[in-house]
């Protein structure tokens, strides 16, 4: 009877290259490969570390067309990573469609816990963590002004990713529709040298980053409607 192969879901580190598991990396070394969303990226890790696998390149853009053919490699045997440029597979990245596929089939999946941006980010603003929602990125047109008037009736903590050009946009929107005043904390380049997160109102944060360079990947963190 043939092996059915496993999808292993690998978190990588989101800036700081240390913050990998042992079992993170004792896996990377015994797959037969790794599915990469950027293999240029993947290979700094993995040269960091000395580990030599063959990397196939695994991206929003061919994740639909590499299905079909990554499942007929799992179903012979393989055992296959999968992980992202930053973080854990499949939040706000790609890996989805690949692990429904996966069930579909009867094919294993393992997902090892690890870094992911939005835990730091909502534990340092110092609003409630014990119910939360994560939006991910926002619509950046289409569906944009009716996703912001949904947020104005939720009662939970709400975390968003964003980019550095959109950063004033989607503050300025947030302050918009739920309220100037609202509670609120801004987190950049998390674990990183230039690791730096901001507290205070909607407002205020706003004020700050008007005034003060924008780089980096952000995290915002939003107090829910009370």
């Amino acid at each position: 009877m043939m092996q059915t192969g496993k999808l292993i879901l690998i978190p990588t580190p989101i800036g700081n290259l240390e913050d990998i598991t042992l079992r993170g990396l004792r896996m990377l070394k015994e797959v037969d490969a790794i599915l990469a969303e950027d293999t240029r990226q993947t290979l700094k890790l993995l040269n960091h570390y000395q580990i030599n696998k063959p990397l196939w390149s695994y991206h929003a853009h061919n994740e639909h067309k590499n299905i079909a053919h990554l499942i007929k490699e799992l179903a012979s045997g393989k055992i296959l990573a999968l992980v992202s440029d930053a973080g854990t597979p499949a939040i706000s990245d790609p890996g989805f469609l690949l692990v429904r596929a996966c069930l579909k089939e009867g094919i294993a999946v393992e997902c090892l816990p690890g870094a992911t941006a939005f835990v730091p980010a909502l534990v340092k603003s110092g609003l409630p963590s014990d119910a939360f929602i994560f939006l991910g990125f926002l619509p950046e047109k289409k569906g944009r002004q009716t996703a912001f008037q949904q947020l104005s009736a939720i009662e939970y903590t709400m975390i968003f990713y964003e980019s550095p050009h959109r950063l004033l946009k989607t503050l300025t929107q947030l302050a918009e529709y739920l309220g100037s005043d609202r509670t609120a904390s801004v987190s950049r380049e998390l674990t990183k040298m230039f690791e730096q997160t901001v507290n205070g109102s909607l407002a205020e944060l706003l004020q700050y980053f008007s005034t003060h360079p924008i780089k980096g990947e952000f995290v915002i963190v939003v107090e829910g409607k009370k």
